[in-house]
């Protein structure tokens, strides 16, 4: 029959597992495992008419209690179990069967010595547990005599769940058990946790059905370090576990728990911990470390189970956790765990200390896995230690998953009155070098949104009114190389740093020539003020602005255009929208690509394709080697795009149709490819604009 408490018995007062309760002494015999129809007859797919998600509990895990009291007192599952009936959940669930732990599951974990340990405790006198308590509150535990059988049954609890959602007799499940267990290492108790009931789970499932990867998810406010010693060399488990560590100093302390506690051997990488350095992390920072650790190494992990550790204790109202995780914190992070595995998810109760908090979180978590989506939540963000956190956990997880991008998780430094963005010091650096060396000034610039994105980073020669042929030159900050003094802090060796800027030769060489030159600086650095779509806007709207406002009211009849990296883009664009009078004035198009997309022409611009390409020479094939320094190459009328060797482009050899004269050189990083393109690049122009304008005297002094 089935009681109202949930508890599944046979009428002779026998548990599913066919022993009697009185005998959870260390001595009795354990059964074999019980044959009752389970999911090797269930399909994969579940029947229309079963039901999606599965419970277990029972209200004789309460026997286990503390006279004098304690936080981890046996209501904390009866409140769960009370509200899930209130909301008319548990109506939509099917309730599965209960039984206790056997030996040899157990042992799966745990040795031999702390089983018949904790079997032991059935036989304590009032006396005898008395007389050592000191002994198990330095391992933070109370015991009663009921205590190995509602350690027994919240394992087997846990089994049954996990085994039903492998086996696919429910989709999810719910574990409301007790008491918890992801302290409990192999050879000890401690923690309020006496076996470990996840991890013994997670090893049935592996041994008794097809599934072998499995994904444990601790979000309890306290490491488990049981879960993770039992798995430390498992590259077949991935325990991931956000939690308070304050340097090791809060439970249960040590280094175990620290983001550089990653796994050894086989299993190097398999054990992710996020720890909190401080108290009264919230729903910000937890679903933060979701979207940028969590979630990226378990889609590349790809679990076929996801198993949740929830403790309840970072709930906001949770004295021991301190913490302010919200039931709807809770709902989002069960909902995107139930994007892995197909959805199979199986949740297992660990801690949790505040009644309220526990139980409103318990229900958010159900109402997610039976279907339902998270509520809204207002707008946050997270806090600095949070993001400060998330960034070295980036930093260390990086080196085990390709997922995992650090950039992607710097913190934002709220310091701006008092510091100086690196790029505002390039740039006041790369004018006063330009001014310094070649005269070179900056040019206005009028537009307030163009002003606010490109001063300072524009800059002429002094004779660019009068001289009658003009360098182009639009391009980036080149690669900064900074040098580390330690991998831990980040801190860096100021004097082995420097900046590496290609412009220099290049504006030197055109200097040289007498050719006017200007030099325009596309650093990506959108504002929010401007109405712009994207990046690529911004920079070809100011290739506009200088085209009308500059350039066309200079005495330059010979115009060369070279575009470097990002600048290749805001230069096409440039061509496109100002094709007529491009097509008057400039004679020669640079196109220094490295790896970005290849800028082309487009197809209802025939009279710019046939200019660009040039009709003498349209669609001309990709050239292997860089002969330009060693002749002239006169069928390159108008235009040359330089690219590595191993560019994308060369995957499709239609996509040349779309291009002009394509060389390829086996370099790959772009500073280094405009170097070595160099030589070939200044003999194109002097091809291109014949004499030198020194020669011709072309140029006021």
């Amino acid at each position: 029959m089935s009681l109202p408490n949930g508890d599944s018995t046979s009428n002779d007062g026998m548990d599913v597992d066919g022993v009697s309760s009185a005998s959870a002494g260390p001595t009795f015999k354990v059964p074999p495992v019980p044959t009752r129809p389970r999911a090797a007859s269930v399909p994969a797919t579940l029947r229309e008419s079963a039901y999606q998600v599965g419970y277990v509990y029972s209200s004789k895990m309460m026997t286990h209690s503390c006279p004098r009291g304690h936080c981890e007192q046996p209501e904390r599952i009866s409140r769960i179990f009370d509200i899930l009936k209130q909301h008319g959940c548990l109506a939509e669930m099917k309730q599965l069967p209960i039984r206790r732990v056997l030996r040899e599951e157990a042992l799966l974990v745990h040795s031999q010595s702390l089983w018949e340990k904790v079997l032991a405790l059935h036989s304590l006198t009032e006396q005898e547990i008395a007389d050592s308590e000191a002994y198990y509150n330095d391992l933070s535990l109370y015991v009663h005599p009921t205590t190995p059988y509602a350690a027994q049954l919240s394992a087997g609890g846990v089994i049954e769940a996990s085994l039903a959602v492998a086996n696919g007799e429910v989709k999810k499940a719910f574990a409301i058990v007790r008491p918890p267990g992801h302290h409990a290492e192999p050879d000890e108790h401690m923690g309020f946790c006496f076996f470990n009931n996840v991890s013994i789970a997670a090893k049935v499932v592996q041994l008794r059905t097809p599934i072998k990867k499995i994904l444990i998810l601790d979000w309890d406010v306290h490491h488990g370090n049981g879960t993770q010693r039992a798995f430390y060399d498992d590259p077949s488990v991935l325990y991931v576990s956000l939690h308070r560590y304050e340097g090791g100093n809060f439970y249960p302390n040590g280094p175990f728990g620290s983001m550089t506690s990653c796994g050894e051997g086989a299993g190097a990488g398999f054990s992710v911990n996020i720890p909190w350095p401080e108290r009264g992390m919230g729903d910000a920072d937890y679903i933060l470390a979701f979207q940028k650790i969590v979630m990226p190494i378990a889609l590349e992990f790809s679990p076929e189970l996801v198993m949740i550790s929830a403790g309840f204790d970072a709930a906001d109202g949770d004295d021991l956790g301190e913490c302010h995780v919200s039931p709807a914190g809770y709902a989002y992070m069960t909902h995107m765990l139930s994007s892995l595995a197909g959805g199979k998810l199986v949740v297992a109760l660990e801690g949790g200390y505040c009644l309220d908090a526990i139980a409103n979180s318990a229900l958010a978590v159900t109402q997610i896995i039976l279907g339902g989506m998270p509520p809204q939540l207002p707008p946050m963000t997270a806090t600095e230690a949070a993001t400060e956190t998330i960034y070295q956990v980036a930093m260390e997880q990086s080196k085990f998953w390709k997922n995992v991008d650090p950039k992607a998780c710097e913190p934002i430094e709220e310091m701006e009155p008092v510091a100086i963005a690196l790029p505002e010091l390039l740039k006041t650096h790369r004018q006063e070098y330009l001014f310094r060396n070649h005269g070179m000034v900056e040019v206005p610039l009028m537009n307030q949104a163009l002003i606010e994105r490109f001063q300072a980073q524009v800059a002429c020669t002094p004779d660019i009114m009068e001289n009658s042929t003009l360098v182009v030159f639009v391009h980036e900050f080149g690669n900064l190389r900074v040098e580390l003094e330690s991998v831990t802090y980040c801190d860096v060796r100021q004097e082995h740093s420097y900046l590496v800027d290609c412009s220099k030769e290049l504006i030197t060489w055109a200097k040289k020539e007498n050719y006017a030159v200007l030099d325009v600086n596309v650093f990506a650095k959108p504002f929010p003020k401007t109405k712009l779509k994207n990046i690529d806007d911004y920079a070809g709207a100011v290739m506009i602005y200088l085209w009308d406002n500059y350039i066309q009211l200079t005495d330059a009849r010979q115009v060369i255009l070279i575009g470097h990296g990002p600048g290749c883009a805001p230069l096409m664009s440039l061509i496109q929208q100002r094709a007529t009078s491009v097509m008057k004035t400039v004679k020669g198009v640079v196109q220094v690509v490295g790896h970005h997309n290849v800028p082309y022409t487009p197809r209802d611009m025939e009279v710019l394709r046939q200019w660009y390409y040039d009709a003498s020479s349209l669609y001309p094939p990709a050239r292997d080697t860089w002969l330009l320094t060693c002749r002239p190459l006169d069928e390159m009328q108008n235009s040359i795009v330089i690219v590595p060797a191993n560019h994308r482009i060369f995957q499709n050899p239609k996509t040349f149709k779309k291009h002009g004269t394509i060389f390829r050189i086996a370099e790959e990083k772009p500073i280094k490819l405009i170097i070595k393109a160099m030589p070939g690049i200044q003999s194109y122009i002097q091809d291109k604009l014949g004499s030198s304008p020194r020669a011709n005297g072309n140029t006021k002094q």
